[in-house]
C-alpha cells in the first residue's frame, strides 16, 4: 500500500490559486453556481493531464477513480459530462485566460 500522495495533488501544489481566485473575483463567475470555478478548473486540469479528449472522458475517468477522489483534491466527488458542459457554458473564459498568462 502506498503511503505517499497521488501525482495529481503533487502537481497541483505548483498551481497558483491566488491568480485564479483573483480572476474569479474580477469576473464574478461564482455567482449562483453549484460547482465552484476552482473545482471546475481542477476537473479540466485533471482531464488535460490524464489525456482525456472530451468531457465524457473526464467523467468516466473520475468514475473509475471514485474511491480516491477526495485524496486527489475533489471534495465534490463525481461530476457528469452534462454538468461539466453546462458549467463551461456559464463560465467566463477570461478566468482561464488570466491563469495562462
Amino acid at each position: 500500500m502506498s503511503r505517499g500522495k497521488y501525482v495529481f495533488p503533487q502537481v497541483m501544489e505548483y498551481y497558483p490559486n491566488w491568480v485564479f481566485d483573483k480572476a474569479v473575483k474580477i469576473y464574478n463567475t461564482d455567482y449562483h453556481v453549484r460547482v465552484s470555478s476552482s473545482t471546475m478548473c481542477r476537473y479540466l486540469l485533471f482531464g488535460q493531464l490524464s489525456g482525456c479528449k472530451s468531457l465524457k472522458d473526464i467523467s468516466l475517468v473520475l468514475k473509475a477513480h471514485q474511491k480516491h477522489l477526495y485524496q486527489m483534491g475533489f471534495p465534490e466527488g463525481i461530476v457528469d459530462s452534462s454538468s461539466l458542459s453546462r458549467a463551461n457554458e456559464s463560465r467566463d473564459y477570461r478566468i482561464y485566460e488570466d491563469l495562462g498568462m
